[in-house]
């Protein structure tokens, strides 16, 4: 049986993502062939310092011949970036080369209609610069589907989604809508549907705490409980909204597949005090699905050899069905 090879961007180069991905080929085996984009100098001296020993494979961008290969090599796509150290801090001398690494990702994944992609993490501060929030957003506007991505951050057990991404909090209430909700509920029920063959069970939370406010109109009167009744009308499984404190207790923890929050750490948070690194972070609404650690570079880290590959083992499992 053939597997569709799954794509990879390295990502920012000053991270522990060549440390973590090394320590997941080492750790399984995966049916799917694994191609890399990242650069032949940086991978091959980040293996020396750290201690691991791979061959490699260079394949170029028109590359078709999937079915002969194997992941006894790495195989990589290279491209060009020049460093003095492989283990240096995080600055804009590599912004060119994560570009450069994201546009052959997009050209080879339309050139061969591929559906899996995992990338390393980027510094949003040096790369981005504010131009866009995050890269589910960047990849949005890549692939021109701006407003129509959602963040799903997965796990077997539960999953989270904020409606907002990378947004000030300030800025927050702003951007909530009926329309993203319908939206964002979409997406994540058609995405369980196609996967797991099953309707999810959806809550979704408050904005303000205890889903009160003390303003004449808020936001769960204007904008989230008429959402929400629409959903439902419209026979999506939705529950809500739900005080942001109290849904994630083991009790409601157990009626949903999925919660929804307004903002990143409204959800993203107890998340990550659930499970950990033990998840990961989906984008869904793309011309295919995107999948990144979720991890960010962790420089305090590198070249250390102690980050936990278990996030990446994760990404790459999920694709190699």
């Amino acid at each position: 049986m053939n597997y569709k090879p799954i794509l990879i961007v390295a990502g920012e180069p000053n991270s522990v993502f060549l440390e973590i991905f090394f320590k997941s080929i080492q750790a399984h085996h995966y049916k799917s062939p694994l191609i890399i984009i990242a650069s032949k100098n940086l991978l091959e001296q980040q293996m020396k310092k750290l201690g691991f020993f791979f061959e490699i494979n260079i394949i170029n961008q028109n590359f078709k011949k999937f079915n002969l290969l194997d992941n006894k090599k790495i195989n990589l796509i290279n491209v060009q970036y020049k460093f003095k150290n492989c283990f240096e801090k995080i600055s804009s001398k590599s912004n060119d080369y994560i570009k450069n690494s994201f546009e052959i990702a997009l050209k080879f994944i339309k050139l061969n209609k591929l559906s899996k992609f995992i990338n390393g993490p980027i510094s949003k501060k040096s790369f981005l610069k504010g131009k866009t929030l995050g890269i589910t957003e960047y990849l949005a506007k890549k692939t021109k589907k701006n407003n129509e991505v959602a963040m799903l951050i997965f796990n077997n057990k539960l999953s989270v989604s904020p409606l907002t991404t990378h947004l000030a909090l300030k800025d927050v209430h702003k951007q909530i809508s009926k329309k993203k909700i319908y939206w964002h509920v979409k997406l994540i029920t058609e995405f369980y549907k196609k996967k797991f063959n099953k309707k999810p069970k959806i809550a979704i939370t408050g904005l303000n705490p205890h889903c009160e406010s003390n303003f004449k109109n808020s936001e769960e009167k204007l904008i989230i409980i008429p959402a929400i009744i629409k959903l439902r009308l419209k026979k999506f499984n939705v529950n809500g909204p739900f005080p942001a404190d109290t849904i994630f207790i083991k009790e409601h923890l157990k009626k949903f597949d999925v919660i929804i929050g307004m903002y990143h750490d409204q959800v993203l948070s107890p998340m990550k005090a659930l499970f950990n690194f033990n998840a990961i972070n989906i984008t869904l609404g793309l011309p295919f699905t995107r999948i990144s650690p979720d991890h960010g570079p962790n420089t305090s880290m590198l070249g250390k050899n102690l980050s936990d590959p278990k996030s990446l083992i994760t990404a790459i499992k999920f694709f190699d069905k």
